[in-house]
C-alpha cells in the first residue's frame, strides 16, 4: 500500500521499455534486409519471383518505438492520461447499464437495488474526471476496484434480464396457444350455422 504510486510509475516504465526495445529491433531488422542487395533474382517458370521483395517499412514497430519511449519517459503523463480513459469507460458502462434497466422496465418491475450500483459506479467515474485528487491518492486502484464492481453487476443484470425476458416470452407463448383453441372453436360454431342457414 505504500509504494502503490511507485509500483504503478515504475511498471508503465518497464513496460515502455519493452515497446521500445521491440520497436528497435523491428527497424532494425528492416533497415538490415534493406540494405542486402540482391544481384541475383530468381524466378518459377511461370514468371513469380522466388527471391524475397524489399521488406515493407515497419509502421507497427515504429509506433511501438514511439509509445515505449512515451511509456517510458513520461511515466506520470500517461498514468494521468489512463485515468481520464479508465474513468471514460467506466461513465460509459454505467450510462450502458442504467438505459439497460430502464429498457428492463418496460416488460417488468425493477427493484431499487439494481440501480444502486449503476449510479454508484457511475458517480465514481465523473469524480474521477472532475476531480481525479479526491480519489485519494490512488485513482487507479479506486477505477480499477469499480471495473470489478461494475463487471460483476453487468454480469448478474444480464443474467436477470434474460430469464426476465424468456419468462415473458414463455407466458405470451402459453396465451397465444390458449386463445388458438377458442378460435378454432368459434369457427367450427360458425361454420355449423352457415350449414343449418343452407338447409
Amino acid at each position: 500500500m505504500k509504494y502503490r504510486e511507485q509500483t504503478v510509475e515504475w511498471i508503465t516504465v518497464a513496460i515502455g521499455i519493452l515497446f521500445f526495445v521491440s520497436g528497435v529491433f523491428s527497424c532494425v531488422a528492416y533497415f538490415v534486409a534493406r540494405g542486402k542487395k540482391d544481384d541475383v533474382e530468381v524466378y518459377d517458370a511461370s514468371g513469380k519471383r522466388l527471391t524475397p521483395v524489399k521488406p515493407i517499412f515497419p509502421i507497427v514497430g515504429l509506433g511501438s518505438l514511439i509509445l515505449g519511449l512515451i511509456l517510458a519517459v513520461m511515466p506520470t503523463a500517461f498514468i494521468t492520461y489512463l485515468v481520464y480513459l479508465l474513468a471514460a469507460i467506466l461513465i460509459l458502462g454505467a450510462v450502458n447499464q442504467l438505459v439497460g434497466l430502464v429498457a428492463a422496465t418496460r416488460i417488468a418491475r425493477v427493484g431499487i437495488y439494481f440501480w444502486i450500483m449503476p449510479s454508484l459506479t457511475l458517480l465514481i467515474g465523473l469524480v474521477a474526471v472532475i476531480s481525479p485528487s479526491s480519489i485519494a491518492s490512488a485513482p487507479l486502484f479506486v477505477i480499477g476496484w469499480a471495473m470489478m464492481v461494475y463487471g460483476a453487476v453487468e454480469m448478474v443484470n444480464a443474467l436477470k434480464i434474460y430469464q426476465l425476458r424468456r419468462y415473458v416470452e414463455h407466458s405470451l407463448r402459453a396465451m397465444a396457444e390458449q386463445a388458438v383453441p377458442r378460435e378454432s372453436g368459434s369457427g367450427s360454431e360458425k361454420e355449423k350455422r352457415e350449414e343449418k342457414e343452407e338447409k
